[in-house]
């Protein structure tokens, strides 16, 4: 069975993406791929998405330089969440931080855990 036909697309034909670093197992950020993407990734050996707010492809870091290279990728057992162990260039938030979880909750708020990289 190839990797796209053991991947379960949801009804949009998408799939969650988790990205782990792999040099600190922090995760990174989650966004989403379809099946075009998931070829771009493969043929390419860096992380490609699906907009769905731009309903686009997009490579992670062309405009910006913060590309994620792949260095694993694991599907789970449902076959519906994709885990990307990459290795990051500078950010990979929009909000230039290194991981878009940079909030934690503390009692009963969310605290800032993360600055944005100056």
């Amino acid at each position: 069975m190839s990797l796209l036909d053991a991947i379960q697309f949801n009804d949009a034909g998408l799939v969650p993406a988790i990205a782990q670093e792999v040099s600190s197992g922090r995760v990174l950020m989650m966004a989403w791929m379809n099946a075009e993407a998931v070829t771009q990734t493969l043929a390419t050996g860096f992380a490609h998405y699906y907009s769905r707010s731009r309903q686009c492809q997009w490579k992670k870091g062309a405009s910006s330089g913060h590309l994620q290279q792949i260095k694993a990728i694991h599907l789970d057992c449902d076959g519906d969440t994709i885990l990307l162990t990459i290795a990051q260039t500078g950010s990979a938030c929009h909000t230039n931080r290194k991981s878009c979880f940079y909030r934690q909750q503390v009692d009963d708020h969310w605290s800032v855990i993360e600055e944005p990289i100056s």
